[in-house]
């Protein structure tokens, strides 16, 4: 099935032999009703000509970040924004290494770091490149960011040599393009909804008690799911985070705002519970600010349990309904004491008596349990590539 049809791609080229593959891959992907726009590198303009593509594409080729004419366009802008999907291919070690670091000295590299779309990336190079810790370092930091990797593949080499590092060939990056339109096109039937952040239980008019998170995991499960092509809400709680594109978001302060959204907002085919919902909340607020004193006595009483009552509920009830658990001893047993008790599909439990992880962190380390009493444990990595790993769960459940 053709789903190439009036996508939008956006193609980087870079400077390697390998760079009259692209025309090939431009013709294929015209082919198929794909619109490509090009940018080649300096480099890359050794290897192949933008007369070539021009003819190939029918759209001009953009090579210069400092074009007068084009950047009063803000190229490096607008181009990442046209696209749905920014392919790199070649993608050399150069620009691999840069991107990495997050170098922005041309506009395909300004481009990249500019997109807020998926970028896919063809590495081509010498086999002793391609396997050098530090390029492989670079891969595996890219592949944290969440860019996905093309190949490549084993066989003769330009240079003479046999190994791994052929940019994999044009047919198949075509074909993994198409895959990858068409999973994103089969997920938007799927509706989901995810809630994050903390919550606030006002004392007083100023003072409140919360729980300690930063909503980042959250952010980057809805982001993931929006990437996949489910129609996603967020409900946040406070955070410092900007909202991602195209998620219906919905901005709460306390658990019971974030009960009513909830339940406005299904049913949906999978609910993601990472908020810190506050266990308990005041009995008696004050209206007026409370003043200093010697001590001051709460009463507190516990707070509406959103996940059990949404795991719980017999019409509303999500296909998969999934809960955190931020734990600092027990995990297993208080894990699994969880799930049992909350009546939900998984635990997603981590440990966040460790510092490097959780929270504030842009890393996580968390087991998943679940319902049919197995479990499995993924090491610490990048809460956004933990965000597509959890979301191609959820997916393969799904279908």
């Amino acid at each position: 099935m053709n789903n190439l049809e009036n996508k939008k791609i956006l193609l980087i080229i870079c400077g390697g032999i390998a760079a009259y593959k692209s025309l090939e891959l431009i013709r294929l992907l015209k082919k198929k009703g794909s619109l490509i726009k090009t940018i080649l590198t300096k480099n890359a303009n050794k290897f192949v000509t933008p007369l070539s593509i021009t003819s190939l594409s029918q759209e001009k080729v953009y090579n210069d970040l400092f074009d007068y004419k084009n950047e009063a366009e803000m190229d490096h802008i607008s181009l990442s924004r046209w696209a749905d999907l920014v392919l790199i291919a070649p993608a050399t070690a150069n620009t691999i290494s840069k991107l990495s670091y997050g170098l922005s000295d041309d506009l395909a590299s300004t481009v990249i770091l500019a997109s807020n779309k998926d970028i896919l990336l063809a590495p081509a190079m010498n086999v002793r490149m391609w396997e050098h810790p530090a390029n492989k370092e670079n891969i595996s930091k890219l592949k944290s960011y969440g860019y996905k990797i093309i190949g490549p593949e084993i066989g003769d080499m330009a240079c003479g040599e046999y190994g791994e590092g052929k940019m994999t060939e044009p047919e198949n990056i075509a074909d993994y393009i198409n895959n990858y339109f068409s999973n994103i096109d089969k997920n938007k039937k799927f509706k989901a909804l995810v809630t994050a952040g903390p919550t606030q239980e006002f004392i007083d008019p100023v003072r409140f008690v919360s729980n300690r998170s930063s909503g980042k995991q959250g952010y980057e499960i809805a982001k993931s799911l929006r990437n996949s092509g489910f129609e996603t809400t967020l409900i946040s709680g406070p955070t410092n985070i900007d909202p991602p594109k195209d998620v219906n978001i919905i901005k709460v302060n306390s658990a019971k705002e974030m009960f009513d959204e909830t339940i406005k907002n299904l049913p949906v085919d999978v609910a993601i519970f990472s908020a810190a919902v506050a266990d308990w909340k005041i009995k008696n607020i004050s209206k007026n600010k409370i003043k200093k004193k010697e001590n001051l006595n709460l009463t507190f009483e516990k707070n509406i349990d959103i996940l059990s009552n949404v795991s719980k509920h017999n019409s509303l009830r999500p296909k998969i309904t999934i809960g955190f658990a931020a734990e600092t001893n027990d995990v297993i047993q208080n894990s699994l004491k969880k799930l049992d008790e909350k009546n939900c599909d998984w635990i997603i439990s981590n440990n966040v008596s460790d510092d490097s992880i959780g929270f504030d962190s842009d890393f996580n380390e968390v087991t998943i349990f679940y319902k049919n009493n197995t479990s499995e444990k993924i090491p610490k990595m990048k809460k956004s590539l933990l965000a597509n790993k959890i979301v191609e769960k959820v997916i393969s459940v799904l279908n």
